[in-house]
């Protein structure tokens, strides 16, 4: 989960691997370090943020054409400058970065303190590099051997790049488990867990899989699998403007990316919804077509954001494909012996596509016959190359930690391929298609004017900043969508929310409800308008502050509700789409209100690349 980059070339390397580190950040941010190597190898690091480092560096003399970067999200030992990357070799020889852990550290550990190493560090990757220079020492071998050798031990995932004072012209990198991009320019090379630090030297990248090693050295890049097997790289173009990473205005860029979906959602639909001949295309996925059709079930795999939005897709598949759905926590589905037949069909979403309890779900249905389809936001990510086929969301970068538009785009590119299975089988009216449809080449529009709402959701966020518990309440393809909103608020402004479906409110949650108990309904006008309604006023009549998404136009909620944010009408199987977004906004202004750093929430990171 944390971020890595390096440069190798003959600019300086320092201001590359800085303002990579910075574009990085949102991968983790408990600490940043930086290595150096012009003749001495120097390390400096420092707890907090990239800038508290960049200030740390203000007078330092950074010279050298090679170096690399860490920004951390810690899991073996707490954030301080100590346990911050890189990490020295114990003869302060080697020096390492590293994404990922190593679950086998503390044998390693205690077999190196036997053998007379010692630590300076609680952390697997200071173990990693001791391991590594132990192998070269006792085997008197090159650094890329001992690596590779090493690699052969340690048991877990890993990104790293190696530098070593005593290699001057070498860098040596390796993965499994953990992203991994290399950049390839014009005599210089860069490392990076994704192309964001890469996109603004250039557009030319090699995707490492697993058990690679990469090693460049004297300006030649040359990668080589565990068994020492030379491999030749495929060169891929990578197609991300500049701006697409920068803010463009905004004050963060959740803010940013919550008003870029309606173009996220128009891209997603682009090629593949054409009103005019009534037809679906998704060509991710025409080869294993068959298999969806025919499937008996289908098992849809995420994690948080991910999952809602499996949700949403286990409505529309089986209203209208009539196929049963399962949606299951990747990070359970493997642990717990599941029931997969071959031929049964897996969806697994992730935006980064690097999504680790995800990947290992995935892996294990893959092994027992299932057909895989992925459905991700990062071409060339793992996820996107472990499947059989797939689709792309096209949402473009997204940045802040709190997911918004890769969670619309999901539920576009589902809808879409839940009609086009429909439609091959049957099982959808012509006209309710043709309605989806219409609909879903309307929502960007429609979602243009929720978003000019934006300033009364300010005005109601100031109304709730202080509550200390919501709730959210919603039913049928609006029930994921209370999931989510709940998601929102407690991860970026800390406040205790909690989503449920509405009928399940007698159940335990009333309990719960007073006159500071702020209750947010999606309320919509759908096949369960008449429930809602109920439900609303069972809130109110215990005194429940009652702030409810609805219809345009609508009437009876407002007479009840305190307050009310309208959205226009979609067919409800779309609704999801459109009524999450105020909740988005709701969230990130109560979030700006407390203060809280909404795009890097404390403990969280973007891509969750360890288990």
């Amino acid at each position: 989960m944390c971020g890595i980059v390096a440069y190798i070339g003959k600019k300086e390397a320092y201001p590359i691997i800085i303002k990579g580190l910075q574009r990085l950040e949102y991968r983790g941010y408990d600490s940043a370090g930086v290595a150096i190597l012009n003749g001495d190898l120097d390390v400096y690091k420092k707890k907090g943020k990239v800038k508290e480092l960049e200030d740390f560096l203000q007078d330092k003399e950074l010279k050298g054409t090679m170096g690399m970067g860490h920004t951390r999200w810690a899991t073996h030992g707490e954030p301080n400058d100590i346990n911050a990357h890189p990490h020295f070799s114990s003869t302060n020889k080697h020096a390492i970065i590293h994404n990922g852990i190593i679950e086998n550290y503390a044998s390693l550990k205690t077999e190196l303190e036997s053998k007379g190493y010692e630590f300076k560090s609680e952390t697997d990757s200071e173990v990693f590099i001791t391991f590594i220079e132990y192998i070269q020492e006792a085997n008197a071998c090159p650094l890329e051997e001992a690596v590779r050798l090493a690699l052969n031990e340690v048991v877990g995932a890993y990104a790293i790049v190696v530098i070593s004072r005593e290699f001057p012209n070498q860098m040596i990198a390796a993965r499994k488990g953990s992203p991994l991009v290399i950049g390839v320019g014009d005599e210089e090379f860069f490392f990076a867990s994704d192309a964001t630090p890469i996109v603004e030297y250039t557009n030319r990248v090699v995707y490492m899989n697993d058990f690679e090693i990469a090693s460049i050295k004297d300006g030649k890049l040359n990668i080589k699998n565990a068994e020492d097997v030379e491999k030749n790289p495929t060169i891929h173009e990578i197609e991300m403007a500049l701006e697409s990473i920068e803010k463009g205005g905004f004050d963060h860029f959740m803010l940013k990316e919550i008003f870029e979906q309606p173009k996220s959602i128009r891209d997603s639909l682009r090629g593949r919804l054409k009103l005019d001949t009534g037809t679906v295309a998704l060509g991710g996925i025409r080869e294993y077509f068959n298999k969806f059709v025919q499937a008996d079930r289908i098992i849809i795999l995420g994690c948080g954001t991910s999952w809602h939005a499996g949700l949403v897709a286990e409505y529309l598949f089986e209203e209208f494909a009539r196929i049963p759905v399962e949606v299951e926590y990747a990070s359970e589905f493997r642990y717990r012996n599941p029931v997969i037949k071959e031929g049964d069909v897996v969806i697994a979403i992730s935006q980064s596509g690097e999504t680790a309890d995800t990947l290992a779900a995935m892996e294990l249905a893959k092994q027992k016959g299932a057909i895989i389809f992925g459905v991700c936001n990062v071409v060339g990510s793992s996820i996107a190359r472990l499947t059989h086929e797939g689709a792309y969301t096209h949402a473009g970068p997204e940045i802040g930690v709190a997911s918004t538009k890769a969670f619309t785009t999901q539920i576009t590119v589902l809808t879409l391929m839940a009609m086009m299975v429909a439609k091959a089988k049957g099982t959808v009216k012509q006209r309710t298609f043709q309605e989806i449809l219409a609909d879903l080449e309307s929502i960007p529009g429609k979602i243009t004017r929720v978003l000019e709402n934006d300033g009364y959701i300010q005005k109601l966020a100031a109304q709730f900043k202080d509550s200390r518990n919501f709730l959210y309440l919603g039913r049928g393809y609006n029930f994921p969508v209370a999931l989510e909103g709940a998601l929102k608020l407690k991860e970026i402004s800390y406040i205790h929310a909690e989503g449920y479906p509405a009928a399940e409110m007698k159940h335990g949650p009333i309990a719960l409800i007073d006159e500071e108990m702020p209750v947010v309904f999606i309320a919509t006008r759908d096949s369960s308008y008449e429930k809602i309604l109920s439900n609303i006023q069972e809130v109110k009549a215990r005194k429940g502050i009652v702030i409810a998404i609805v219809t345009e136009g609508d009437q009876e909620i407002k007479k009840i509700a305190d307050h009310t944010i309208e959205v226009p009408h979609v067919h409800e199987a779309l609704m999801p789409i459109v009524s999450v977004v105020p909740l988005q906004l709701l969230s990130y202004h109560i979030a700006v209100l407390r203060g809280t750093n909404v795009d890097q929430p404390r403990n969280l990171a973007k891509s969750v690349t360890v288990e």
